[in-house]
């Protein structure tokens, strides 16, 4: 029997592959003034855009914080038991108007936390600790108006003061706190005017914007004699980590932190904590926003309008998850009334991720010229065909460079909660082959029936234990439970090439409930526009954690330029125009379904066998062990790895000149070890792996979800911070050597710097001298500041090389 995937896009007359005159005079007429040579292999690869030498590259990291302390101690717990909330809720205990669980289950959160970790908590510090310098600094942040010298202060600028035993008190996120304890250690006693210089600017890249704390690169990197694009970037990422770390110990020592019970930490995780998330589902949505939506004190000029901001996200979310719900009723995937309500408030905007950002010198050249002929109409027609030729290429880095991996146990697959927002992001057919093909995966079947919970958590269970039902094990849930990527509508597509498309597509997208017309439109890669960013290019919003920078973040940043320069390639020599990914709904859902299959780990895929998508239906052809689906009527069955492979080898076939001008050959080496060999090269299966060995099991689905869970953040922030952070000392001595190198002292530039840090001794020998201290945490206030200021200068110096060989862009 055959099930019939009914077809939701509208039947159109299928478009005509030659571009519209005007189309193809606007193209040639491009490739003239870009001087883009198409006339040999050789001198079109020279001259295209996102070659190394064209590629400059930024990344933005966010981190996961955490306080270890007690409940008397720690700022989150206090906020709690003084809260309005916990008040108003015991008094209606009492009275019978609420459940006595309700209050014990809160009770048990603040008094059940075995580890003393409290996650995205604040800090409390005496404001006497700061130095004068550092207080200026919280001055002007604490402003209305920090473009206005004589502005009042914010509004809500006493929830960050109080008074405790006669002394004045500082309550900040750590987000803001790392700002501080930067400006702390750059103050009067700095030894230098170039590192004083150097730590000023770089207090304007720590930004207080979500739940966690972001950073974003110091300076643009490009290709250097020494080091290709994607080794530059995960280098400089590597020691903003690394001086971010320095902070954190800067601030428990200096600030009294550690001594006072609260030692504040900072990693790279994931997902949204398990213990916030139990605490999401004991508290209204307006406490939670009032517990854990950062205050915006640093990065933007009206910081109280910014955290408006924030709240409407949350609300926007929140409200967007309800509306998935009645989506997947339309879809047929939930049958009935039953469904388990997601939580009104959602966690998702607390997962933490890196953005890698690319940028053209040909193309940012041109856009700053006015009268170069390529302009903001060009620079949309090319960015948005771009974005939708590399889409097909991004299901090669989910679980391949970067992973969030998770578990879900049985009682938890209810569609209404494990499919996210992908309600919003693919069409009804691909959203009902994908959850029929994940429920197949995760072996959710009773006597060959298959089941999904009922909703009573004891019956459930008692299923999944007579059953042996053990649920799902995720390579990158982070990329599910999230909303990365917002599915066009009939009316308004998003990638067609006109100008405001993106506002005429909010605009529907509002309408709907979905999203909110003032926030930035949600893409896997989205482009980065000369007229806001100042530089034209794309940044690749996929990426989850980095199990280590220099190996999965440097090949991750080649892979994404060599498939951006080889979507112009395609572009300039007439290869793929927008007819051939038309602009549908159901086109687009066809080729990101791919994508989040990867992230869940389903092994097929289906395209319809008469796809429009031309671009699509090409790379289908040339994938081998395809056959026409029994199940689905007019589709083609596609092996998820079998489709990895044949793009590695469109890559080889129609770049081959970008991949050996380029030296890329190691990459797509590497790449083909990580998909043909993933246990031992794959992100997803290393930290899968590595989870697993803390936790003295050959499986995941050999512990409970919640189980797994909370060994992989335990692994995340013990283990893999100190991997990471002997990683980045590495990094770091190889750099501090050029600085203190025979070349840069015949500059004279950083001798007195230097001299005034190191007095005479040799700078790597100096970092290496404290690099078991420092990993340990046990430097003294004096060392750690002497490796902030090096490690500025250090930062200094890489900007200056990259400048001097990069000069232009």
């Amino acid at each position: 029997m055959v099930d019939i995937a009914y077809r939701t896009e509208p039947l159109r007359k299928r478009a005509d592959s030659t571009p519209h005159p005007a189309l193809a005079a606007n193209l040639f007429r491009t490739i003239h003034m870009l001087g883009i040579e198409t006339a040999t292999a050789d001198g079109l690869a020279r001259t295209l855009p996102f070659t190394p030498a064209d590629t400059t590259a930024g990344a933005e990291n966010e981190y996961q914080t955490a306080v270890s302390g007690g409940r008397s101690q720690v700022d989150l717990a206090h906020e709690i038991e003084e809260s309005g909330f916990f008040r108003n809720l015991k008094k209606r205990t009492l009275r019978g108007d609420a459940p006595r669980s309700s209050l014990t289950a809160l009770e048990r959160f603040l008094d059940g936390n075995e580890e003393d970790v409290w996650e995205n908590s604040w800090v409390r510090l005496p404001v006497e600790t700061l130095t004068p310098f550092a207080r200026s600094i919280l001055e002007v942040d604490l402003r209305s108006d920090k473009g206005c010298d004589d502005s009042p202060r914010r509004g809500d600028a006493c929830r960050f003061h109080i008074h405790e035993n006669g002394q004045e008190i500082l309550r900040i996120p750590i987000s803001y706190l790392l700002k501080l304890a930067l400006a702390d250690a750059v103050g009067e006693a700095c030894p230098h005017p170039t590192i004083q210089a150097a730590g000023r600017s770089a207090m304007d890249h720590f930004l207080s914007d979500n739940t966690s704390p972001e950073t974003f690169s110091f300076h643009p990197v490009g290709m250097s004699p020494e080091m290709g694009v994607g080794h530059a970037i995960a280098s400089e990422t590597a020691l903003r980590f690394l001086l971010s770390q320095l902070l954190i110990q800067y601030a428990n020592r200096q600030f009294g932190l550690t001594d006072s019970g609260q030692k504040a930490e900072l990693y790279f995780a994931p997902h949204p904590p398990i213990r916030q998330k139990r605490l999401n589902n004991l508290i209204s949505d307006s406490f939670y926003r009032t517990l854990f939506m950062s205050p915006c004190l640093s990065g933007w000029n009206d910081g109280e309008a910014k955290h408006r901001y924030m709240h409407l996200c949350h609300e926007v979310l929140s409200r967007s998850q309800l509306n998935a719900v009645r989506k997947l009723r339309e879809a047929g995937i939930v049958a009935n009334n039953l469904v388990v309500l997601p939580n009104t408030s959602n966690i998702s905007l607390a997962n933490n991720g890196t953005h890698i950002s690319l940028g053209s010198r040909k193309l940012t050249r041109m856009m700053k010229d006015p009268g170069s002929g390529f302009g903001p109409r060009e620079e949309k027609h090319y960015g948005d065909l771009v974005i939708k030729i590399v889409e097909h290429f991004l299901p090669l880095f989910v679980g391949t460079y970067s992973a969030a991996p998770y578990r879900i146990d049985f009682m938890e697959f209810h569609p209404e909660r494990v499919l996210g927002f992908l309600p919003h992001e693919l069409d009804f057919t691909h959203l009902r082959m994908f959850w029929r093909r994940w429920k197949k995966k995760a072996s959710l079947k009773i006597l060959g029936r298959s089941i999904t919970p009922f909703g009573p958590e004891w019956l459930d269970r008692s299923l999944a234990r007579c059953f042996r039902l053990k649920g799902d094990h995720v390579p990158d849930f982070r990329l599910i439970d999230y909303l990365v990527a917002l599915m066009a509508t009939d009316e308004s597509p998003a990638l067609d090439g006109c100008l405001g498309n993106d506002l005429r597509l909010k605009q529907d997208l509002g309408d709907m409930g979905v999203f909110d017309p003032c926030m930035p439109l949600y893409m896997l890669y989205r482009a980065r526009c000369f007229a806001t960013m100042g530089f034209t290019g794309f940044e690749g919003r996929h990426y989850s954690l980095f199990e280590n920078l220099t190996r999965d973040m440097g090949h991750a940043a080649n892979l994404q330029m060599l498939v951006t320069a080889l979507a112009y390639k395609y572009i300039f020599t007439g290869q793929v125009s927008h007819g051939d990914i038309p602009d549908s709904p159901f086109v687009e859902s066809e080729r990101r379904q791919i994508f989040f299959g990867a992230a869940v780990g389903i092994p097929t895929f289906y395209v319809r066998s008469d796809t429009r998508n031309r671009f699509l239906a090409r790379m289908v052809k040339r994938t081998p062990n395809t056959r026409s689906s029994r199940r689905y009527g007019g589709y083609t069955r596609v092996r998820a790895v079998d489709f990895k492979k044949s793009l590695v080898a469109i890559l080889r076939e129609d770049a081959p000149e970008l991949v050996e001008m380029n030296g890329l050959e190691q990459t797509l080496d590497d790449l083909v070890l990580r998909i043909e060999q993933p246990f031992h090269h794959a992100a997803a299966d290393r930290l899968t792996r590595r989870i697993c060995d803390r936790a003295g099991v050959k499986s995941s689905t050999d512990l409970r979800a919640d189980e797994f869970n909370a060994v992989a953040e335990t692994f995340y922030r013990k283990q893999l911070k100190k991997e990471q952070l002997e990683a980045s000392l590495d990094v770091w001595c190889d750099q501090v050597g050029r600085l203190d190198g025979l070349s840069a002292w015949r500059s004279g530039t950083y001798n007195q710097a230097l001299f005034s840090i190191l007095k005479g001794r040799d700078a790597a020998s100096f970092v290496n001298a404290l690099r078991s201290a420092l990993l340990s945490e046990e430097l003294s206030v004096s060392a750690i500041s002497r490796l902030i200021h090096l490690l500025l200068l250090t930062l200094t110096h890489m900007k200056a090389q990259g400048t001097a060989a990069c000069p232009e862009g």
